[in-house]
């Protein structure tokens, strides 16, 4: 797998008070991936985007919400977001991240 395509597979940090919580509990960082990346994939895409040794990789696949704007209903696109656990000893500082 190139090393270009590892930096597209992680779209987004979740930023939520329940990613906060499994965070300073758990060491997992939450992250909203490509919906066909699989683990090994998502673990060399942190190990090389943030320098930190990941320990393991949970995914879970979310279903969009189903909204509606008056009369028209619709639903959001299903999304996949994985939570990484850091090995001891390393944390990902996202205040210096452009």
């Amino acid at each position: 797998m190139s090393s270009a395509r590892n930096t597209y597979l992680i779209l987004a940090p979740l930023v939520s008070e329940k990613a906060t919580r499994i965070a300073d509990r758990y060491r997992q960082i939450g992250f909203r991936v490509r919906r066909d990346a699989s683990k090994p994939e998502i673990k060399r895409a942190v190990e090389e985007l943030f320098e930190v040794e990941v320990n393991s990789v949970t995914t879970l696949n979310q279903q969009g919400k189903r909204r509606a704007m008056g009369m028209r209903r619709g639903k959001r696109s299903d999304w996949k977001k994985a939570y990484v656990t850091l090995k001891p000893g390393h944390d990902i500082d996202f205040s210096g991240i452009e």
